[in-house]
């Protein structure tokens, strides 16, 4: 996964910031005075920011198809290369019995290494898998947590932006519980956090 900051963490940080230095309203310490139209714009851009973040992770997650692809050429290979060592010692027919004991061998040695490697492609496919979800989860419950107390701050006070937010919330709720139903797999693992 790419350690570079993405363009909707730094949003969720000048959202943060930009809520910090706000001035309080008179007599609060709770509620903030804000300039709706800079608001309005990071959480416009950050409305067009999130469905290219979650394609990003899901094509992480696709890759775990390759990743079991490649692990099964590689069984393959091994199965062929123990095939033909096979078929060599069995023509020599001065060693015909050893030529039949060895070969099992090595028929059961390439499936047991055939099988560890799918294991493992496996294994670390569905480690990728759920390294994407959890990480575009905790991004999009950061973003809603900032959002739903930026409602707070607002109701009653600023009607359309409001709309607005309950919008972006909206659709981060359910970029989440599209993610919540992309989890339950084959094996029936649970996935995003609640």
């Amino acid at each position: 996964m790419d350690n570079t900051m993405s363009r909707i963490e730094q949003l969720i940080g000048e959202i943060e910031e930009y809520i910090d230095s706000c001035k309080f309203s008179p007599l609060s310490n709770t509620k903030i005075q804000v300039n709706k139209e800079e608001l309005e714009e990071l959480l416009v851009e950050l409305r067009l920011r999130i469905p290219d973040e979650i394609k990003k992770y899901q094509k992480i997650i696709s890759n775990q198809e390759a990743i079991i692809a490649e692990a099964k050429t590689q069984a393959d290979t091994i199965l062929a290369q123990a095939t033909e060592q096979t078929n060599e010692l069995v023509n020599e027919h001065e060693i015909m019995q050893q030529a039949y004991a060895r070969a099992n061998e090595i028929v059961e040695d390439a499936q047991m290494q055939a099988q560890a490697i799918i294991d493992s492609a496996v294994e670390d496919a569905n480690s990728i898998r759920q390294g994407s979800i959890n990480y575009t989860d905790d991004m999009l419950k950061s973003l809603q947590t900032i959002i739903a107390h930026s409602m707070e701050d607002a109701q009653g006070r600023f009607g359309e932006f409001l709309s607005s937010m309950q919008s972006a919330y909206e659709i981060v709720n359910t970029n989440r519980n599209e993610l919540a139903a992309g989890v339950t797999g084959p094996e029936g693992q649970e996935g995003a956090a609640q």
